[in-house]
């Protein structure tokens, strides 16, 4: 009787590590598009019949999913998107932009801005973060939402077709203040590129001063006590020495961008340039926050710097002084 009871403890804390250690806790496929918003401008009548366009028949080669996983004991939503061919494919994360709901992943980002990678042979994850779009937990605007993200290599781990030994990150916006944090805080990454980053917080403040009364005060625990120590966290252009040394970055920017001044990025390169980070910086000229005037070279710059080093396993880049 006493080896019944202890067998049957054993049991329940199997169990129970079993169900502690699955972070992924909801995969939903998003299969109809039909039932979307968005479906409409991604289809076309031809001779009758509903099709997608040019630019989206990629569509019927890729899986949207809508996921929910933990993060500090937290239930966080996000997107994932995958081939629909079975194999092994290198992992992207995907760092949003904007703050709370403002930017937050909708299914037309699953199918165009995630899409438009997965279709090119990888799986892709991207992160509500926190107190966003049905996350519990409260947004601290890259306080401890960034875990939110460091965990998802974990979550990727628990994805049969996600090869976790080749996973590249990508921010735009704010996701790229995201993805400057999360490379200081994580091994796991091998590449990253960022659009229109914010890497100097102060700098922003001053370009648009309602940044801090609307977000950054509203969202940072304890703002106006520790103002100067929250903003230092934020902003990568006052610890570009922390940068691992074995992460190619590509940073691109559009030089008209009134969102996130280019300086931004200027001055994070020369920062990169004195700490021999290796980096490749692309300044669109006329290029908006989201470069959209350029959106067909950037999606090609994404997709070439991703295959260089985790497709393709390129070297990394030789930062020592050389040559004649």
């Amino acid at each position: 009787m006493k080896y019944v009871i202890t067998l049957i403890f054993i049991l329940v804390l199997t169990n129970s590590k079993a169900q502690e250690t699955k972070i992924l806790l909801k995969q939903k496929l998003i299969s109809n598009l039909s039932e979307t918003p968005i479906y409409q401008h991604l289809t076309e009548n031809v001779d009758g019949q509903i099709e997608w366009k040019e630019n989206f028949k990629y569509l019927d080669s890729i899986e949207i999913y809508s996921i929910t996983y933990l993060s500090d004991g937290l239930k966080i939503n996000g997107l994932l998107v995958k081939p629909k061919k079975d194999g092994k494919y290198p992992c992207i994360i995907y760092n949003r932009g904007g703050n709370s709901d403002f930017g937050a992943l909708v299914i037309a980002n699953g199918a165009i801005t995630l899409g438009q990678i997965a279709k090119e042979g990888y799986v892709v994850i991207a992160s509500q973060y926190r107190g966003n779009a049905g996350s519990e937990g409260k947004e601290e605007f890259g306080g401890k939402d960034v875990n939110d993200i460091t965990i998802l290599p974990k979550v990727l781990k628990e994805i049969k077709e996600a090869d976790t030994q080749k996973i590249g990150m990508y921010g735009w916006s704010r996701g790229g203040m995201m993805t400057y944090i999360a490379l200081t805080k994580m091994t796991e990454i091998k590449v990253a590129v960022v659009g229109g980053a914010v890497s100097d917080i102060s700098s922003s403040i001053k370009d648009r001063p309602e940044m801090e009364t609307d977000v950054l005060s509203e969202l940072i625990p304890n703002y106006a006590e520790n103002k100067e120590i929250e903003l230092e966290k934020r902003s990568a252009i006052k610890w570009a020495d922390k940068f691992p040394k074995n992460i190619p970055i590509l940073m691109m920017h559009g030089n008209s961008d009134w969102r996130v001044k280019p300086t931004q990025s200027l001055n994070l390169a020369l920062e990169f340039e004195k700490n021999r980070i290796p980096y490749r910086l692309i300044m669109f000229e006329g290029g908006d926050h989201g470069i959209s005037e350029h959106e067909k070279e950037v999606n090609e710059q994404v997709i070439n710097w991703f295959d260089r080093y985790l497709k393709n396993n390129e070297p990394l880049p030789n930062m020592a002084y050389h040559g004649r």
